[in-house]
């Protein structure tokens, strides 16, 4: 009997015409390092006397489908995922290479089916009506770049043969850390040690009665736009910024030798007033627990743009 390797899953994804009816074609085969997706429906303890010391059978409570999708910040296929936390971008290019722009502040996000495949058990699971809750990713100096990307899904379909057809491939194209560039106001932001970016839709899940206890939806509300970055104390630059209350546009780029980049660019961006340590003899460190606001004169809190040679998202 065959075993469920991590080796040999698989992944493919769509965007749906229609909320929670996965589309009988279009799905792009996709990276991802790990995933906690998946549909869940507990147990709820008899609360019934009457019948002795041994509990009566349990009663199943509502399904939760729902998870968290681990995948590496490249060229092209990160777009499928700013895509679902911004929604359709603007692509400007009459050929390769294309400059797609995401702008924050839409207030409908597209809904995508996930299939995760298992061929040697087999499991095919379909996880159909999934929008995208928060992404996250982390600027540092080494190590692999990825990003998660917490999802919450209408429901889950079980089979043992694909519902997804033979999935467009795509070309890995990786940024690494090493690509990294940060700026403020247009110029080189100096002695940072690490970053976090956290970019949250804050979906609310229309919880309605049905007979398959699925959810009707998940409507995006207030959006969130958080990070953190620690510096190396060496100017009061980003003190005296916290301290007068202003705001400051940041951008976090990577660029590829071979040309393709994605920028994220934060225009309105508030500093808290950190505690200056100093825990010993060594470089003293700053935190800033950074929030993010709509920019009066932009419109909008960010802008993600990503190059590449993918015409259409």
């Amino acid at each position: 009997m065959a075993r469920a390797q991590g080796a040999r899953a698989l992944m493919a994804l769509a965007f749906e015409t229609t909320y929670g009816t996965p589309p009988a074609s279009g799905f792009t085969r996709m990276p991802f390092a790990s995933t906690t997706l998946g549909a869940e429906q507990p147990l709820l303890n008899s609360e019934l006397l009457g019948y002795g010391r041994d509990p009566l059978a349990p009663i199943k409570d509502a399904v939760t489908a729902d998870g968290d999708v681990v995948v590496p910040l490249d060229a092209e296929a990160f777009g499928f995922w700013l895509k679902a936390a911004f929604g359709a971008p603007t692509t400007t290019g009459a050929e390769a290479p294309y400059t797609h722009e995401f702008r924050s502040g839409s207030w409908t996000l597209p809904s995508m089916s996930i299939e995760t495949g298992m061929p040697e058990v087999p499991r095919y699971a379909m996880y159909s009506g999934c929008v995208l809750d928060q992404i996250t990713w982390q600027l540092q100096r080494s190590g692999l770049l990825t990003a998660t990307a917490r999802l919450v899904a209408q429901g889950e379909t079980v089979g043992t043969t694909t519902s997804a057809g033979t999935p467009a491939a795509l070309e890995l194209k990786r940024f690494g850390h090493f690509n990294a560039a940060i700026t403020r106001n247009g110029a080189a932001l100096g002695n940072v040690v690490s970053a976090e970016i956290t970019y949250a839709n804050n979906l609310d899940r229309i919880e309605t009665i049905r007979s398959d206890g699925r959810i009707d939806g998940a409507d995006p509300s207030i959006a969130a736009l958080t990070g953190r970055i620690e510096v190396r104390f060496a100017d009061q630059t980003l003190v005296t910024q916290a301290t007068g209350g202003e705001a400051c546009e940041m951008e976090f780029a990577y660029v590829l030798p071979s040309g393709e980049s994605f920028t994220f660019t934060v225009h309105a961006v508030y500093l808290p007033r950190p505690r200056i340590e100093i825990s010993g003899p060594q470089g003293v460190q700053a935190t800033f627990d950074w929030q993010a606001a709509r920019d009066s004169v932009v419109g909008r809190m960010c802008t993600a743009t990503l190059i590449n040679d993918i015409e259409v998202y």
